[in-house]
C-alpha cells in the first residue's frame, strides 16, 4: 500500500435541503433586494430603527462610489464606512456563483468592479467619504476614520470575486489598495505607527496574502496586529492634531481604549473587551496570521479570547454583546436577556473566528460553537422572506417594553426594512452563500468533517465524500467515501457536545472509537460508508449560577437548536409560565409553518399563574398563588418575529 500523502479539496456542493432553501433565498431575494436598497430605488424606511442616527431612507452608497468616480456630483451621504454595504453585498453575489451562476447578476458585479477601479485614487486609496468631502484628513484619525476597515472589507471582496470569476481587475484593485497601506503604515521614517480604530484589514490582508503569495501583505496583517495598543495615546495625539472636536462619529472620542481593544498591547490584553464585532474581527485576524506565521504570541490570544467569550461572555444561542451603550462587551457573566445587543454582525464574525481556529488545530469545541451560530445567533438575523433583518437579536422582547423603555428601544420585536448603519444584512448574506468553506478542514491528509450540512465534496481527483441528513431536524448521518487512490487518510468527524450518547457504525458494522477533543477519526483506504446516530432528545438547559440574570430559569435545546416561545403560541405574559427540568416534552415536525417552510415544534409540559386585575396592590405579603397546567409551544429560535408582533423568550422561569 502506498503511503499518506497531502489532501487538498477540491469542491463542496451542499444539498442540504434546508441550507439551500436560505441559499437560493439569498440569490433570489436578498441580493436583489439589497441592491435596490443600496441604489436607493427600494420602498424602505428606516425610520422604525431607533438607532438610525438621523439617516433617512436612502442608503447612497452607489452613488457615493458614482461621485468619487466623477460620474455624479454631490457630497457624500451615510457614515464614513457606508462603501461596505457595497463590498460585502460584491462578496455574497461572488460565493453565490459557485452554486446559482447567474449571468444577469454578474453584468450588475462586472459593471461594479469597473465602477469600483473608477472611484480609486491612482496611489490605490478608496474611502469614498474622505475622497468626496475630506481629502486633506485621510489617514488623520483613525480612531473613527474606518479607512483600512473599509479597503479591508473591499480586499476581502476582491479576493471572493477573482477566486469565482477570474476577474483580475477585482484582484487588482484589492492588491493597489494594500499597496496604498503598505506605503502609509509602519515604524519606518514619513510612515504611520498606527492601526485603524475597527480591527479588519488584518484578516483581509491574510486572505490577500493567501491569495497572491506576496508575503509583506501578511507582514502587513501582523504589524498591524503588533502595533495595537503598543501607545496607547496614538488616537488622542491623532485626534489633537486633527482637532480635538473635528469628529467625524460624534461620541467616539469619549469611548475607553478598551473599547478598541488600543488600551494595551494584544499580548498583554486578558478578557475580551470593547465592541464585540471590533473583538471577533481582531480574534480572526490574529488566528489567520498565527496559522501563516507560527506566531505563539498571537495564538495564546486567540485561546485567551476565545475561552473568555465562550465560556464567559457568550449567549446560548451564541449571540455576543451584552449591552447597547457600544455594542459591547461588558463583564464576565454579565448576559441579560432583555437588554443585550447579539448583534448579527458579532455572530457572524464569531462563525469566522471559529473556522479560523479550526485551520489551526482540531478540537470539537470550534465546531460547536461554529454550529450554534449557524443555527441560532447569526440566521435570527434574517426574516423567512429575506427581506427583513435584525440588527439586536435578544433573548427576551416584548413590543410594550421596547415602545415604553428607552433603555430597550434597541430592541426590536419585528425585522426591520432596513438599517442606518446597515452591516449586518451583507453580512449575513456573505455567510451564507459562502457556507461550503465551512464544512470541512484538511490538514496534511486529515480530513475533518465538523459540519453536518448534507453535501457532495470531491478532494482531489479521486477522494469523493457524500454526506446525507435531514439535519437539524434528524440526527442519522449517512457517510458514503469513495476512495479509488487505495492511499489511506484520516476522516474525523465531529461528536457535538450536545450528543453525548450516539451510535457509530462503519460499513454497517457498529464499531467503538475513543472521542479525541471532540472528534472520532477514521483510517480510509477503501470506498467505505459510514453512519452516525446523534442524540437528539429534547435537552432541558441551565446557565451557570454566576450568570445572575438566568439564575432559576431555563432553556429548551433540541440537537443544535435552541427553541424559544412566542406569544402568537402562548398567551401572554409569558413570564406567568414555569417548566421543571424534567418536564414532558414532545417533538414534531411542523411542514405548514411559515409558508411551507416547516420547522421542528416542541411542547413542554409547564404551569401558569392566572393574571391578576389591573389594580391589584402592587405589593403584598406572599402566598402561594394558583397555577393551572399548560402546555407551552416553542419554535426555534431562529424562526421567532416572522408572524405576529409579540413577547419572546429563551429562557423560562423554573418551577
Amino acid at each position: 500500500m502506498e503511503t499518506a500523502e497531502k489532501i487538498e479539496l477540491k469542491e463542496v456542493y451542499i444539498t442540504s435541503d434546508f441550507w439551500n432553501n436560505y441559499r437560493e433565498l439569498v440569490v433570489k431575494e436578498v441580493l436583489p433586494y439589497q441592491w435596490q436598497v443600496m441604489n436607493d430605488t427600494a420602498n424602505v424606511a428606516i425610520s422604525a430603527d431607533p438607532q438610525n442616527n438621523g439617516r433617512d431612507k436612502n442608503s447612497h452608497a452607489v452613488a457615493n462610489l458614482k461621485i468619487a468616480a466623477g460620474e455624479m456630483t454631490g457630497h457624500h451621504y451615510g457614515f464614513p464606512f457606508q462603501d461596505t454595504d457595497v463590498y460585502k453585498w460584491l462578496e455574497a453575489a461572488a460565493y453565490s456563483f459557485s452554486y446559482h451562476p447567474n449571468p444577469d447578476l454578474q453584468k450588475i458585479t462586472d459593471n461594479l468592479i469597473e465602477l469600483i477601479a473608477s472611484a480609486q485614487d491612482d496611489d490605490g486609496y478608496l474611502s469614498t467619504y474622505f475622497q468626496i468631502d475630506a481629502p486633506e484628513r485621510k489617514f488623520k484619525r483613525l480612531q473613527q476614520s474606518h479607512e483600512l476597515y473599509t479597503m479591508g472589507h473591499y480586499i476581502e471582496a476582491g479576493v471572493a470575486y477573482y477566486q469565482s470569476t477570474g476577474n483580475e481587475l477585482s484582484l487588482e484593485i484589492a492588491t493597489r489598495m494594500a499597496d496604498c497601506i503598505d506605503s502609509n503604515f509602519g515604524n519606518d521614517e514619513n510612515k504611520i505607527s498606527g492601526y485603524d480604530g475597527h480591527p479588519e484589514i488584518e484578516l483581509a490582508l491574510s486572505r490577500l496574502y493567501e491569495q497572491t503569495g506576496q508575503k509583506k501583505y501578511l507582514a502587513l496583517a501582523k504589524y498591524f496586529l503588533k502595533e495595537r495598543g503598543k501607545d496607547p495615546e496614538f488616537f488622542d495625539e491623532q485626534d489633537r492634531v486633527d482637532g480635538w472636536d473635528n469628529d467625524i462619529l460624534p461620541g467616539m472620542r469619549d469611548l475607553p481604549r478598551s473599547y478598541y481593544q488600543a488600551a494595551e498591547p494584544i499580548s498583554e490584553q486578558k478578557t475580551a473587551d470593547g465592541h464585540a464585532v471590533r473583538v471577533v474581527y481582531l480574534c480572526t485576524g490574529m488566528a489567520y496570521v498565527a496559522r501563516f506565521t507560527g506566531d505563539e504570541e498571537l495564538l495564546a490570544a486567540c485561546h485567551r479570547f476565545w475561552k473568555d467569550i465562550v465560556r464567559r461572555r457568550m449567549y446560548i444561542t451564541g449571540n455576543i454583546g451584552s449591552t447597547t451603550i457600544g455594542e459591547a462587551f461588558t463583564y464576565d457573566y454579565d448576559l441579560p436577556n432583555d437588554t443585550m445587543y447579539g448583534e448579527t454582525c458579532a455572530s457572524v464574525g464569531m462563525a469566522f473566528f471559529a473556522r479560523q481556529m479550526l485551520k489551526i488545530e482540531p478540537k470539537g469545541e470550534y465546531g460547536d460553537v461554529l454550529e450554534k451560530e449557524l443555527f441560532n445567533g447569526a440566521l435570527s438575523g434574517m426574516s423567512l422572506d429575506g427581506k427583513h433583518f435584525f440588527y439586536v437579536n435578544p433573548l427576551e422582547a416584548d413590543p410594550i417594553a421596547s415602545r415604553g423603555n428607552p433603555g430597550k428601544s434597541h430592541v426590536l420585536t419585528h425585522r426591520a426594512d432596513w438599517f442606518g448603519c446597515a452591516c449586518c444584512p451583507a453580512n449575513l448574506a456573505r455567510l451564507i452563500t459562502s457556507l461550503d468553506q465551512y464544512l470541512y478542514t484538511i490538514e496534511g491528509n486529515v480530513i475533518l468533517s465538523h459540519q453536518f450540512v448534507s453535501n457532495e465534496a470531491t478532494f482531489g481527483d479521486e477522494v469523493k465524500i457524500a454526506q446525507t441528513n435531514n439535519f437539524p431536524w434528524d440526527g442519522n448521518i449517512h457517510y458514503e467515501i469513495k476512495d479509488e487512490r487505495h492511499i489511506p487518510f484520516t476522516l474525523g468527524i465531529r461528536i457535538p457536545s450536545w450528543s453525548t450518547n450516539f451510535d457509530f457504525r462503519e460499513n454497517g458494522r457498529k464499531v467503538r472509537h475513543p472521542v479525541v477533543d471532540g472528534f472520532i477519526y477514521i483510517e480510509i483506504s477503501d470506498s467505505t460508508t459510514i453512519d452516525l446516530d446523534l442524540d437528539m432528545e429534547v435537552k432541558v438547559m441551565k446557565a451557570s449560577n454566576r450568570v445572575a440574570s438566568d439564575f432559576g430559569k431555563l432553556a429548551i435545546q433540541r440537537g443544535p437548536i435552541v427553541y424559544a416561545a412566542e406569544e402568537v403560541d402562548n398567551s401572554a405574559p409569558l413570564w406567568l409560565y414555569k417548566v421543571t427540568p424534567n418536564a414532558e416534552t414532545t417533538y414534531k415536525f411542523n411542514d405548514s409553518l411559515f409558508n411551507g417552510n416547516g420547522v421542528g415544534i416542541i411542547q413542554i409540559a409547564a404551569t401558569k399563574e392566572t393574571l391578576e386585575k389591573d389594580g391589584t396592590p402592587l405589593y403584598r405579603e406572599a402566598t402561594t398563588q394558583e397555577e393551572n397546567s399548560v402546555d407551552m409551544r416553542l419554535i426555534p429560535y431562529y424562526a421567532w418575529a416572522n408572524r405576529e408582533n409579540g413577547q419572546m423568550r429563551v429562557w423560562l422561569n423554573e418551577k
